[in-house]
């Protein structure tokens, strides 16, 4: 692979690079798994958004700049290498918005994308529920359509930002007589709207990082569907496919994250040094996020030949599930006792803060987005053509 970048490519480096340096926060943003940190991000994506780096590889009149992916991943390098703030509306931004784009009307492309590029609407997903997580084909909950409407009965949960988000996405039956993939639509459906209930799930570090929706009839409008009715399995999983596939997690927020792994290893050499394994584990987790890397450059290399991303989308989440589990419990292996203390408390420097908190979230990566269980049987399956 000849990783050689043209000079419009170079001089948009430079320019995100410089932008950066320029209009990064002063202050550490707080969690966006509190209101107060919710709000603050928001008001960060939207100012991205007025420079036009929110969703740079959106089209121009949707509120991108109309970049390529080449172009996509030199900014993720440049926003991640410069310390920014996480990005909170990925639920809208990276899944919902690629879905919009392939399945929804010109209508509902034109009022909900810039509006979510902007995170003047801020999204959830509306997935699982308590008898259908990773198996989404059991989905139970009702849209019952009455004239223009559709009416919605039922429950979803671990629903991510779902506490503080202005809508959300999902899967609703609305053939009350079908079963397993049949009869479901995709819905969007405002989160204020009369009959909603939220509920916040705290997570394991005591944030609302997750919430149960209950719906109890709740009025959508059918032009709230994105595609045709009864073929919301079909749309969904074009959505897990952006959810396990290049978007989600972009190579350069795992580059970041390990080349402040090999930073904290430097700094403890003396106390790591005593088990070699911490060494072997450190650099296998720098190898791995090269790897990830070179390999997303290899799948944009693909889909600018007009191929597409199928099952091997699995194959991708395995890695960067599995690779951010490596980093994190390294770090905390690293750190040993201290790496138990909370964030902000007085015997953690500065590098060594923050380590926790990822550990926590990085226990979620095999589960969410399709449980790595799920994805070896689809990699079996569909890609290496063993027997079920």
């Amino acid at each position: 692979m000849d990783l050689i970048y043209t000079p419009k490519q170079k001089a948009f480096r430079a320019e995100v690079r410089a932008w950066l340096a320029a209009n990064l926060p002063k202050e550490k943003l707080a969690s966006y798994d509190t209101r107060e940190g919710f709000e603050q991000h928001r008001a960060w994506e939207g100012k991205l958004f007025e420079a036009r780096y929110s969703m740079v590889m959106w089209p121009e009149h949707l509120g991108g700049r109309g970049c390529d992916l080449i172009e996509w991943l030199i900014f993720e390098e440049e926003y991640y290498g410069a310390g920014a703030p996480m990005r909170v509306n990925i639920n809208g931004q990276l899944l919902l918005g690629p879905t919009l784009m392939e399945f929804g009307t010109e209508e509902q492309k034109r009022d909900f994308l810039p509006r979510t590029a902007s995170s003047e609407i801020m999204w959830a997903q509306a997935w699982s529920e308590p008898n259908a997580g990773s198996d989404m084909a059991a989905i139970s909950s009702k849209a019952i359509r009455d004239g223009d409407h559709y009416v919605l009965n039922g429950q979803k949960t671990w629903s991510t930002r779902a506490s503080f988000a202005d809508m959300a996405f999902g899967l609703f039956r609305s053939d009350p007589a079908s079963s397993r993939h049949h009869g479901l639509s995709f819905l969007m459906v405002p989160l204020d709207a009369p009959g909603v209930t939220i509920r916040p799930i705290k997570a394991l570090n005591g944030k609302d990082a997750f919430a149960e929706i209950f719906f109890d009839d709740v009025r959508v409008p059918v032009a709230n569907r994105i595609g045709d009715e009864g073929q919301g399995w079909h749309v969904a999983m074009a959505t897990a496919g952006f959810e396990r596939g290049l978007l989600l997690r972009s190579p350069a927020r795992f580059q970041s994250t390990a080349k402040q792994l090999v930073e904290l290893y430097r700094a403890n050499r003396e106390v790591a040094d005593r088990d070699p394994s911490i060494r072997d584990a450190v650099a296998r987790a720098w190898m791995g996020a090269e790897a990830y890397c070179l390999g997303a450059y290899h799948t944009v290399g693909r889909l600018s030949r007009g191929e597409k991303i199928g099952a091997e989308s699995s194959t991708n989440k395995l890695v960067w599930s599995e690779l951010d589990l490596l980093i994190n419990e390294t770090a905390m292996r690293i750190l040993g006792a201290r790496g138990e203390l909370r964030s902000g408390a007085p015997l953690l420097a500065a590098s060594e803060d923050g380590w926790l908190e990822g550990f926590l979230f990085a226990q979620a990566g095999p589960i969410y987005a399709g449980t790595n269980e799920i994805q070896r049987n689809i990699i079996a399956e569909r890609m290496l053509g063993l027997p079920k």
